[in-house]
């Protein structure tokens, strides 16, 4: 009875995510098209992949493993978590595992769904469409941990296959699953929002114990990776943007010694809105003030920054490496790039 009242109150998460749009994909997976992947199309905008590692939006499939599968429930999570639709869900484990291939399949099916209606589309060119079609990259995201898949380096091998590039974003909760891939990713990010255990429990609130270690594990096991590999930190003023959070997480990069460090705002948008107020969302000033600081104190440098993304880029590198064309099109990596809409209206801007 018990087990049956879980899986019920999972098809009541599932059905709100296909009312937001998203696509699902057999058991536990699925699709959402990426606004960026729209704005690619209809009006050659990239978003900040695109700027610093030459990902093409438009040919780029946004996609998880593990929708509403996640051991924290953060506080400034744009996505949907249960306690947001007044549901309780403390489950650990997806009970059932559903193969790679089919998964990799049906999310190439899906984007080609989602794109073919800019066929006829006014202003569109139909050829970048039918290009569009043929996807190079993959964000294994967008909701839930993606880590909770335990077949995940299967499933980035099936995407490997295919000659689509794999970018995997974990919040490093199963440093044993990413220890033994079967395959890396193309690129690894880690999201890091707090500088120590405290914040941790605060900002992530976990819902399984030892949860920091495990992140303190995932960060030792970094350097391991011959794939670059990305600390990607979410800002949130009146959190973590103090000088003392600062020189706390230069202490987290010199134990991973990642390849980049991402310095992003937090953005007011989503169910996010009822945990934190308009005011706990740096401008983009902010994050460049906040990522030279972090930069002094680690010995990176800034690279790179997308201002309709609040977003500074960091690395020993020289530069980043490319695994797209994207930007390349159009603008220079290094180009600083304050843009006519600096101003951007957040809620749109925001990508994953």
């Amino acid at each position: 009875m018990q087990k049956t009242l879980r899986l019920d109150t999972y098809s009541v998460i599932m059905k709100e995510l296909e009312k937001e749009k998203y696509h699902l994909i057999g058991s536990h997976s699925a699709y959402k098209k990426c606004y960026w992947t729209h704005e690619a199309i209809v009006s050659n905008r990239y978003c900040y992949k695109g700027k610093f590692y030459g990902i093409e939006s438009d040919k780029c499939i946004q996609m998880t493993p593990s929708a509403a599968w996640c051991w924290f429930r953060c506080i400034h999570c744009w996505r949907l978590e249960p306690e947001d639709i007044g549901l309780e869900w403390d489950e650990t484990k997806i009970p059932f595992m559903d193969d790679p291939e089919y998964i990799v399949e049906r999310s190439i099916e899906e984007h080609k769904k989602a794109l073919s209606g800019y066929f006829g589309r006014e202003g569109v060119d139909p050829k970048k469409v039918k290009e569009a079609l043929q996807p190079r990259h993959v964000a294994i995201s967008l909701t839930g941990e993606p880590t909770l898949y335990e077949k995940l380096g299967e499933l980035i091998a099936e995407y490997h296959k295919r000659g689509i590039t794999t970018f995997l974003v974990t919040s490093g909760v199963r440093p044993d699953i990413l220890a033994n891939l079967s395959e890396e990713p193309t690129q690894l990010f880690v999201s890091l929002q707090a500088p120590n255990e405290k914040k941790h429990k605060l900002m992530n609130r976990p819902i399984v114990t030892n949860s920091w270690n495990l992140v303190l594990e995932t960060l030792k096991i970094l350097p391991s990776f011959s794939s670059p590999t990305v600390i990607r930190m979410t800002m949130i003023k009146g959190f973590n943007m103090s000088e003392k959070d600062a020189e706390e997480f230069a202490k987290l990069i010199e134990l991973s010694l990642p390849t980049y460090i991402e310095v992003k705002a937090y953005m007011h948008v989503g169910p996010s809105i009822y945990r934190l107020s308009k005011d706990a969302m740096p401008n983009h000033a902010e994050i460049r003030e906040f990522a030279k600081l972090l930069g002094e104190l680690t010995g990176y440098k800034i690279l790179s920054e997308y201002p309709p993304s609040r977003i500074v880029l960091l690395s020993k590198l020289d530069k980043p490496i490319q695994i797209g064309n994207a930007w390349n099109e159009k603008w220079s990596w290094n180009t600083p790039e304050i843009e006519d809409d600096i101003n951007w209206e957040y809620k749109e801007a925001e990508d994953d």
